[in-house]
């Protein structure tokens, strides 16, 4: 009695202060998503519109699914790593089975959702009875999941069968579906840890293991369990994302583990276990998509979102040890009704706040004009890549000319990432967009999306399968390759034995380049090509590729790299054999490139002019906005550059 007098006194004596600062600190992920909300209304009049808080769900979706899952580990003191590459097995298995397997489009689907709970089984199994750490079984998981994805694909994408790719789309043409499957799926996990044993024994085990195992409950079959539902809902999470890209990514969802760690730490889950709920955790996952894309929408540098998204979540856990210091509790399953009553009262008063701002910003905004600049967006598949920073130093050089306020966004080789960030430009007050896709069928669907906003898009470098662009401004791919095949083959004296390095599977340029390269061998058949293997456009991969190819085929005489990232690792490979014994070719005349032909360790490039590519796409990107006509293919010339012209090439 003494001690709940002394805990009603502050409430007393704070009266409604007191009361507001104990419901804010009792419900720190939700505070932290009403600032967040109300700092990126202010920010930005783009943010509180209809189509763009259903991009913040749809983007949320497979981020909060695959958190749900992980928040039944959490709350039991385990971790799952395994949950991205899971979730790009399930959708691989699926696309697989029902295309090149020819299996019907439902028994697929279960042979994904098979896959994920065999996944999750197979860590729980490990963790229970093989007696490994959580940390270790799942990172073991997380990278055989993802070969196993890669060799079912063979490194490229698979078409998403119609019928599934419907997941993807929207209900009455405006209730996005991916955003349904994440209400289902957090009503679902709300009532696990709620009203089932085996949510409770969730709690037992998180809270202290060696207690619940001697108050008779079974711990090992337990967590066999949590982890299957944990693949579960990674199987989920891969269906709704591959259908949102309408193929199924081998590479898809990698790092996504983290975000779904994050999402669940961000809505009051603790790593020790014990704590966590299902609303939390939707909280968390909301929190970074709001964070992403508002700051998309105010076009932050693509370098500062990942600081600035890190030290939201830092300061978003910190919150919550200052909340729990505080002496706030997060209510416990099965709370009474009391408690439930609160917390209902609490998401009342949430929403009631939510309507404020969105009356508040609604006036703040109501009387700004459109900007005088005309504002592009431009998508990039990597900033990682010197070719595609020439892109965009091109294309800021000229949006600086043209007086265009231009937002440039960095997909990191993310199809999903740039899927989001497409949305995010089609749902802001854009004149136009540029696009250099990741993946070319994956940037399809929200492509289509800005062809439903009458929004022009161009695409650069690379094209967009089953949409429209007004214009595709890219270099010859094709009679690239094909130069870069006769430039080898002439240095070789028309005999020998090369290997090709290939780019990132999927995408337009590999495809063109390698047709290309093949196309212009066919004129030298004593050149033999003894090895194929793809290094995705990386310096790091093209370097360990190249490595171990060597192994295999010590006495090559030459290799193609379908770009010069890729030569320039093979350059490294091979030591003091390039540009003596070995003849290596490389694309696009990068700077460090032609430095290699200068030098003589490259023997050519097939170099492109990158900037002008940047250029030309803004122009175009432009006039399409102003409504003139443009050229559906826009060429930018190649040209082979070697060690005899590469002083007075300018690239």
């Amino acid at each position: 009695m003494a001690t709940d007098t002394l805990k009603s006194k502050p409430g007393a004596q704070g009266g409604a202060t007191g009361g507001l600062r104990r419901l804010l600190l009792d419900n720190g992920a939700l505070t932290a998503l009403i600032v967040l909300v109300i700092a990126m209304s202010a920010l930005s009049g783009d943010f509180l519109t209809a189509d763009n808080l259903l991009n913040v769900g749809v983007q949320a979706a497979v981020t909060a699914i695959l958190a749900f899952g992980v928040t039944f580990v959490i709350v039991s003191a385990g971790i799952d790593l395994s949950v991205g590459s899971v979730a790009a097995l399930s959708a691989t298995v699926l696309a697989w089975s029902a295309t090149e397997a020819g299996i019907p489009v439902a028994l697929a689907v279960v042979l994904a959702v098979v896959t994920g709970i065999a996944c999750g089984l197979v860590n729980g199994f490990l963790v229970s009875y093989g007696k490994l750490p959580p940390f270790i079984a799942t990172l073991a998981m997380l990278s055989v999941a993802r070969g196993l994805s890669l060799v079912i694909s063979q490194g490229s994408p698979i078409a998403f069968p119609d019928s599934v790719s419907h997941l993807g789309d929207t209900l009455g043409g405006w209730l996005p579906v991916p955003v349904l499957v994440m209400a289902v799926m957090g009503l679902l996990t709300a009532f696990v840890l709620g009203r089932t044993y085996i949510g409770r024994s969730m709690y037992a085990i998180g809270g202290n293991e060696e207690a619940a195992r001697l108050s008779g409950l079974r711990v090992k079959r337990q967590k066999l369990a949590i982890y299957a539902f944990s693949g579960l809902f990674a199987a989920a999470a891969g269906i709704v994302l591959a259908s949102r890209l309408a193929s199924a990514q081998p590479q898809a969802a990698q790092g996504y583990e983290l975000d779904a760690i994050a999402a669940v730490v961000i809505g009051g889950a603790s790593l020790a276990g014990g704590t966590g709920k299902a609303s939390g955790t939707l909280i968390g996952a909301l929190i970074l998509a709001v964070l992403r894309n508002g700051l998309n929408l105010l076009s932050v540098s693509a370098f500062w979102q990942q600081v600035v998204i890190g030290v939201v979540i830092a300061l978003a856990v910190l919150f919550d040890t200052v909340r729990r210091k505080a002496g706030a509790t997060a209510p416990a399953a099965g709370a009474s009704g009391d408690g439930k009553g609160k917390q209902a009262l609490t998401y009342v008063i949430a929403a009631v706040v939510a309507v404020a701002v969105v009356g508040a910003t609604s006036l703040l905004h109501s009387g700004s004009s459109a900007a005088a600049k005309p504002k592009i967006g431009l998508s990039l598949s990597t900033l990682n890549n010197p070719f595609f920073v020439q892109i965009r130093d091109g294309a800021e050089e000229e949006a600086r000319k043209l007086g265009v306020d231009l937002t440039v966004t960095d997909a990191q080789n993310d199809a999903s990432q740039q899927a989001n960030q497409l949305q995010n430009f089609t749902s802001g007050s854009l004149s136009a967009v540029v696009v250099n896709p990741v993946d070319s069928d994956a940037a399809g669907p929200s492509v289509r999306g800005a062809n439903k906003a009458d929004i022009p898009v161009v695409a650069v470098d690379r094209g967009v399968n089953k949409a429209d662009t007004s214009a595709l401004v890219a270099s010859d791919n094709v009679e690239g390759g094909a130069l870069g095949a006769k430039a080898l083959a002439e240095k070789l004296g028309g005999k020998g034995t090369i290997v090709i390095l290939q780019g990132q599977a999927g995408t337009s340029a590999s495809r063109e380049r390698g047709a290309g390269f093949a196309e212009g061998l066919k004129d030298y058949p004593r050149i033999k090509v003894v090895a194929k293997q793809p290094a995705d456009f990386d310096r790091t991969k093209g370097l360990d590729v190249m490595t171990n190819l060597l192994q295999a085929h010590p006495d090559i005489d030459g290799v193609f790299a379908e770009n010069d990232e890729m030569a320039l690792g093979a350059i490294k490979a091979l030591g003091p054999k390039a540009g003596k014994s070995v003849q290596v070719v490389g694309f696009d005349g990068t700077p460090d490139g032609l430095k290699a032909v200068e030098a003589g360790t490259l023997y050519a490039s097939v170099a492109q002019q990158p900037s002008e590519l940047g250029r030309i796409a803004v122009r175009n990107a432009l006039r399409a906005a102003d409504g003139e006509k443009v050229e559906k293919m826009v060429k930018v010339p190649v040209k082979v550059v070697t060690q005899e012209n590469v002083a007075g090439f300018e690239g």
